[in-house]
């Protein structure tokens, strides 16, 4: 557990964000994130 705390803790950092939804919409705005091809994945 304290890896992914340090993992997100310099993302934090790095992007100068307040929490994990600021980095999380980040990516998302980047678009970093897609939602749909993992759900395809699982099938």
């Amino acid at each position: 557990m304290a890896t992914v705390k340090a993992h997100v803790s310099r993302l934090l950092t790095k992007f100068e964000a307040d929490d994990r939804v600021q980095v999380a919409l980040l990516a998302h705005d980047a678009d970093l994130l897609r939602a749909g091809r993992w759900r395809r994945s699982l099938r």
